[in-house]
Parts: structure tokens; sequence; C-alpha cells
């Protein structure tokens, strides 16, 4: 987003204070609206402006006094959620009783995790893409290549996790060390079931991010594939490396 948004409380009055409201926050007006708003509702908690278990004012009032639309409070209500700041009781939203520990100098816990899960990622992957070269079958080498062809630039995120999950599990599989292999698989539980890495593909603000992303893991994908069919083990080592490390890029850099 970009400028400051129309609001759509119900109001249909701006608030005063400077610049003619009174208010507790200033209106947003630059790019990624719903982040400014966490971020200032981050530092008044931080700042003790809202004590813990306290309730913060309403989606309406808070659409007042920020100056932005509806969708934006909620956005940033739910990245307020993932850092474990504020809590739903009944129909209002409370400041958590005990404060995470989370700086709000760009720090993003999800973002942390992510970057923990794909360091996790390449201490495994990058061996087992070697070992895959090395040992596997005609027939794994065969599957592995017809799943990266099923990959599509376009294809919906949710096709994509499945067809993704698919392939790198076909490659741990391809390595032959069974032990090996269901390390790995734990390690792909994690990240599908995190809640951490799904809030920033689902995120409204993320969509076109996150088709560059599927896009790029896409052509990553075949690369792996053909590196492993031809029997290249640098190769298919390095195809990784730099699948693994340009898809946490893009996701710590790019996303809200």
């Amino acid at each position: 987003m970009s400028v400051s948004e129309p609001r759509t409380g119900t109001s249909g009055h701006a608030s005063a204070g400077r610049d003619g409201r009174d208010g507790r926050f200033e209106p947003v007006s630059r790019q990624t609206v719903s982040q400014q708003v966490r971020d200032r509702l981050v530092a008044s908690i931080r700042d003790g402006d809202f004590a813990p278990g306290q309730a913060l004012p309403s989606e309406r009032a808070l659409c007042d006094e920020f100056g932005v639309a509806r969708t934006s409070v909620r956005e940033a209500m739910q990245g307020l959620m993932s850092l474990q700041l504020v809590e739903r009781r009944g129909n209002r939203t409370h400041v958590a009783e005990h404060l995470p520990d989370v700086s709000v100098d760009g720090f993003d816990l999800r973002k942390e995790r992510v970057r923990e899960l794909f360091e996790v990622r390449r201490v495994i992957e990058i061996p087992v893409a070697e070992l895959a070269v090395c040992r596997a079958t005609a027939h794994e080498r065969a599957e592995l290549t017809a799943l990266a062809a099923l990959f599509v630039d376009t294809m919906p995120l949710e096709e994509f996790r499945r067809l993704d999950r698919a392939f790198h599990w076909a490659l741990a599989r391809a390595c032959g060390n069974r032990l090996l292999a269901e390390m790995y698989q734990k390690v792909l539980d994690a990240l599908f079931q995190s809640s951490d890495f799904g809030s920033l593909l689902y995120a409204t603000p993320n969509r076109k991010a996150v088709k560059e992303i599927v896009a790029s893991a896409g052509r990553a994908h075949r690369e792996i594939a053909a590196a492993v069919m031809a029997g290249d083990p640098v190769r298919a080592m390095e195809q990784v490396s730099a699948h693994l490390q340009d898809v946490e890029d893009r996701m710590v850099k790019r996303l809200a």
C-alpha cells in the first residue's frame, strides 16, 4: 500500500489533533500500512501506554486514530498475535499478561523462526542432495524429474506447498539412508506445520512476493532435478544451497 488509505470506519468524520486530530496515533501515510500500525502499537505496549491485561481500543477506534482502513488494523492485530503481544478475550483484544522479549527495531519472531528452519535445512539437505546423486535409483531420478516438471510459475500456493514437500521428500528418500531421510522428514514437518511460516505466506500484503517465491522455487527444483539426473553432485549441492538461500532471503527481506 502507498499513501494514506481511506478509512472504512462508520463514524464518517476525521478525529482532531495535530493536523486536526486529537487521537492517540498519527495517521499512517507511507507504504506497508498494516506493518506501520503494528509497529506503532508494539511501541505503545512497550512504552507502557497499554498495561498487561488492558484492552486495546476497538477496531473502529483504531481506524479513526490511525486514519486507515479496517483491513490494515486487522492485519496489524494478526501481527501482534503472532508476536504474542496480544490475545483475544471474548470479542476484545487485550495486551498479554506476560509479554515476550520482542524488540521493536525490525525484529520479527516469525522471521527468526524461518531463519532457524532454513539453517537446519541447509545442514541436512545439501549433503542429502550429494548422496541422492550418488545413490538414487533410475526410478527415483525419474520421479524427481517428473515432480519438478509439475511446477508452474502461476500455480496456487496450496498446490505449490503440496508439491514442494513431495519434491524435497523424494530427494531425501533418494539419498539411500533411511535414518537421514527420517530426520529430514521431521524438519519438513516442522516447516510445513509452522504457524510462523504460514502466517508470512498467507498474509494479504505478501501476495505478490509469495507469487515470486513460487515461480523462483519452481525453476530451482527443475535445476536440482536436472543435476541429480545428470549425476553431478557438486552442481546438485550448489543448486540446493542457492535455492534454500533464495527462499529464506525472500521470506525474511520481502515479506511483511
